[in-house]
């Protein structure tokens, strides 16, 4: 089927090819790597990245079951309470509320996992959301599959190109907190980095930082890239969302990708309940001891009128 996104845009189909294995056209190309200018941020989110990548492949040689479970235990406590939980359907969505002290300590365990700072994050995922599938998205495999998953985090100049004023996280640039996080960002990194060395020397800082954060990486890379390539729509989303069960298993419910897109309010991505989705069951816990409030779902109504949309969509 093709996406209407390629038709709007009157790109031809053979212009630059499918992704393999999906019907993702190519339809846009950017110089990744070389024939483009490099800004200073960009060399240096490179470097950073690359650093704990190359330090994960020390993984080997340092592996202990401590080292491994400080490791899986970093990720999962950065995962679902700081990047899912916390910057996406918290702070991007508000698709809940926490207590301010709980919402800054969550926040905290995001910035943790070295994606950003939340001010910054944010606001890619709602240009993301307002310009999905297009030229203005900011990682939409329309530009390649490498583009989608990590080559558009070393491209600062294409971020200026699309979003000159940045002006749509006002309501975090106007706590305080958020503002400091932004300001001291590498500080914090830092200093994670530290602690995890003095309390297991260089074999944990393998695993915690290196192994932890490599494996985190990718993972939430992968709701950008195959979440918009490999898996199935439910809901007639107008743009390339899919849900895909593997992603979403290794993403705390992140894979149930075209749920999002459907109901990018919901604070539930695995709508069915056969749909995976450990985010979900740590707000419920969190709604059920009274620490979350206005958790928001989508309604039957919100619900059939997708479903009609599907339906209509393959008349």
């Amino acid at each position: 089927m093709r996406n209407m996104i390629e038709v709007s845009q009157g790109v031809k189909d053979s212009e630059y090819g499918k992704i393999m294995f999906s019907n993702v056209m190519v339809t846009r190309k950017r110089n990744l790597f070389m024939g483009r200018t490099w800004r200073t941020l960009d060399i240096k989110m490179a470097v950073g990245i690359l650093a704990v990548h190359l330090l994960a492949l020390f993984a080997p040689f340092t592996f202990t079951w401590g080292a491994f479970w400080a490791g899986f235990i970093s990720y999962a406590l950065r995962g679902i309470f700081g990047i899912t939980m916390s910057y996406h359907r918290n702070l991007a969505h508000h698709s809940l509320k926490l207590p301010k002290w709980l919402e800054y300590t969550f926040a905290y365990l995001g910035v943790l996992a070295l994606q950003r700072d939340p001010i910054y994050w944010v606001s890619m995922h709602r240009y993301h959301h307002q310009y999905v599938d297009s030229e203005k998205d900011p990682h939409s495999p329309i530009f390649g599959f490498w583009f989608s998953h990590m080559g558009w985090l070393f491209d600062s100049g294409y971020i200026l190109e699309k979003y000159q004023e940045r002006k749509n996280v006002e309501d975090l640039k106007n706590q305080a907190f958020y503002r400091f996080i932004k300001r001291t960002y590498l500080l914090h990194l830092f200093a994670f980095a530290v602690i995890a060395y003095i309390f297991g020397g260089f074999t944990y800082l393998v695993w915690v930082v290196g192994v932890s954060t490599t494996w985190g990486y990718h993972v939430t890379f992968l709701v950008n890239s195959a979440c918009h390539i490999w898996g199935n729509q439910v809901w007639n989303t107008g743009d390339l969302s899919k849900n895909n069960w593997w992603v979403a298993l290794v993403t705390f419910g992140e894979g149930w990708h075209n749920n999002h897109h459907a109901f990018e309010y919901s604070a539930r991505h695995g709508l069915e309940w056969w749909q995976i989705d450990f985010c979900w069951y740590m707000i419920r816990f969190l709604e059920a001891v009274g620490l979350a409030t206005n958790v928001k779902l989508p309604t039957d109504n919100h619900k059939l009128k997708k479903s009609l949309a599907s339906l209509n969509k393959f008349k």
